[in-house]
């Protein structure tokens, strides 16, 4: 992607609420109670390749920034209580996709590095017992560099992981004492050598911009020790500031947070520094190296989005385990509870302990696919796409295309007979600009962060 000087009226124009559309619709959507029985059908009913995503909610100490669902304690036998429940849960969805064989298993968090190596063996023990993993190709794990030893990295490798993420956020000192997450350089880059070696095959750096105290100089700092580490991947996350829902954000000083053109600036810097190393802005908040899956994935054609971000697996197909995952299988979503008492009490009353869901309709369908396509590649061929659906896209979607117009007119959408283009210019506002064929949106039935 080309250096772009981005316009300060552009900035304030489009700084406006818009989901990261993991989904659509997003989350927010999901509607309690929902029927288990629903799950139950949809899971038999569907077949191929099937993705895990495992919410280990367990830090040892809490980030002042942190927005995911955690549990901040010192006592490890917690996470052994934890494993319990999800035998029982494993058992429970085990027979409904017996049929399905798993692609991709991911451990977010939380910190899922907070289990021992034993309580780790164990895991993995437990997913090969309850799921057919024999054509297992992606095991990955959200690594906390604090919680992860180099004996316990080199275990994950004999565990089968195949791809780590480490949480670096940033190298900066008083950024780092600001959000309670220190850290040493020298840590991290011994991690990452030691993953490299371990034969890794893909290595992920997550970084945030917008956080307290972050300036041109020392993020660009930050920037620069992250290419000398030279990951195969690279998450660039904007810092979502809610202290109304996050209580721990409110210990931050809201004086030291960027405002929005100084974020977007941030923002602009880590584009311009990883393309110049050589890494292929894949859109919104990732990079990769050419030669990387993810990134091979976008040139082909084949990048999709689900729950995880980007990824090169199904969209469709993504099962949720433990406290607060989310599950998208043949358009049904639905959630487990976010707190860890209403989980157990689910589990121990032997139920899939779902808390909301939600049915997608054919039209929902049609958006999904479409946003889909403009996240991940930025372009949609309209004249296939109507054929596809069978529709006339200029009438089923006129609402949609008039909204587009003021991008349009800025130079960030360029609109054909025959397609939609986002221009280099608008790719940091595709959120918005896929905000435009939201319907959920444009009923104010949803609420979004700030797109910076």
């Amino acid at each position: 992607m080309p250096s772009i000087q981005w316009d300060p009226a552009l900035i304030a124009k489009y700084n406006i609420h818009g989901p990261r559309y993991t989904s659509y619709p997003t989350a927010l959507a999901l509607q309690a109670p929902f029927d288990s029985q629903q799950v139950r059908d949809t899971l038999l009913a569907s077949a191929g390749e099937l993705s895990l995503y495992l919410h280990l909610p367990f830090c040892h100490q809490l980030c002042y920034y942190c927005g995911c669902n955690k549990v901040v304690t010192r006592h490890q036998h917690k996470a052994d209580r934890y494993l319990d429940a999800l035998v029982q849960e494993m058992a429970m969805y085990q027979p409904l996709v017996a049929h399905r064989p798993i692609g991709q298993i991911h451990l977010g968090g939380g910190t899922p590095t907070f289990l021992t190596e034993q309580q780790l063996s164990r895991l993995m023990q437990l997913f090969h017992q309850y799921f057919d993993c024999t054509a297992l190709d992606e095991l990955s794990i959200e690594i906390d560099p604090r919680s992860c030893s180099l004996e316990k990295l080199a275990h994950l490798r004999q565990l089968g992981f195949n791809r780590v993420s480490f949480g670096v956020q940033d190298f900066d000192q008083q950024v780092q004492i600001t959000i309670n997450r220190v850290q040493d350089a020298d840590l991290i880059r011994q991690l990452v050598q030691a993953a490299k070696a371990l034969g890794f095959s893909s290595i992920n750096l997550d970084l945030v911009y917008g956080l307290p105290y972050q300036q041109a100089a020392s993020f660009q700092q930050t920037l620069d020790q992250v290419v000398a580490l030279e990951p195969d991947r690279v998450s660039l996350f904007s810092y979502a500031h809610l202290p109304a829902r996050f209580a721990a954000q409110r210990k931050l000083p809201e004086a030291a947070l960027p405002g929005a053109e100084t974020k977007l600036a941030l923002l602009q810097q880590g584009i311009a520094t990883f393309s110049r190393a050589g890494y292929q802005f894949i859109g919104m908040d990732h990079f990769a190296k050419p030669e990387d899956g993810l990134a091979k994935a976008q040139r082909a054609g084949r990048l999709q989005r689900n729950f995880q971000g980007y990824t090169t697996h199904g969209q469709n197909a993504l099962l949720g385990l433990g406290v607060s995952s989310i599950s998208q299988v043949d358009g049904v979503l639905w959630q487990h509870e976010k707190d860890l008492p209403d989980y157990y009490q689910a589990i121990e009353a032997k139920q899939l302990p779902l808390a909301k869901g939600f049915v997608l309709s054919k039209d929902d369908c049609i958006r999904a696919e479409l946003i889909a396509q403009l996240i991940c590649h930025f372009e949609l061929d309209t004249a296939a796409f109507a054929q596809q659906w069978q529709l006339d896209f200029d009438q089923y979607f006129a609402d949609s295309l008039q909204k587009l117009s003021p991008f349009i007119e800025d130079g960030l959408v360029e609109l054909s007979p025959t397609g939609i283009k986002i221009a280099d210019a608008g790719r940091l506002w595709v959120r918005s600009i896929c905000s435009a064929f939201d319907v959920y949106l444009q009923q104010g039935q949803q609420r979004y962060s700030k797109v910076v």
